[in-house]
């Protein structure tokens, strides 16, 4: 779907509220211009949702790279029901962007997996730093906001959701 035109933290479905849901955070301290308003715009999220704040565990990460094994520290652990992972890597003039983003992606995908739990890829993959200000909070709204969003909708997948299929 084309952003050009859209802000994607317009959400349709009302944010759920979870005031016992226990989230996990990592965010990359890489750009941290943009991971930091990417977690501003999560913490929000949750706090409409009535998050306990005790119900909150952030770690950061020195890059996105590393969001994986931080996305798993998370996951694994009992009082933790959903993980929220978000970082942000620019496009550049080597290929190291297209091998982070797919080994961030896949990694992140596996770690769903492999622990049964919500794991949430909030990651910019823009071409340069405007595109991603514009969705840390800017025209575009707020990547993080959306993963915290979603990470509240997937906890409803449990089947105990009293509109399971969201509408």
């Amino acid at each position: 779907m084309s952003s050009k035109d859209k802000n994607l933290s317009d959400f349709e479905f009302p944010i759920p509220v979870k005031p016992n849901a226990r989230i996990g955070i990592v965010v990359s301290e890489w750009n941290t211009e943009v991971t930091g308003a990417l977690l501003n715009g999560a913490r929000e999220i949750l706090q409409h949702a009535e998050v306990k704040a005790e119900n909150i565990t952030e770690f950061s990460v020195p890059g996105s790279y590393e969001l994986i094994l931080g996305s798993q520290k998370l996951a694994q652990r009992n009082d933790v029901d959903a993980v929220i992972a978000i970082g942000c890597v620019i496009q550049g003039e080597t290929r190291h962007f297209d091998f982070i983003c797919d080994a961030v992606a896949n990694g992140i995908a596996n770690v769903n997996l492999k622990y049964d739990k919500p794991v949430i890829f909030g990651v910019l993959t823009p071409d340069t730093q405007q595109q991603a200000l514009d969705r840390a909070g800017g025209v575009h709204g707020n990547k993080g906001a959306e993963a915290a969003y979603t990470a509240l909708r997937m906890l409803d997948l449990d089947g105990k959701s009293s509109n399971p299929i969201g509408f």
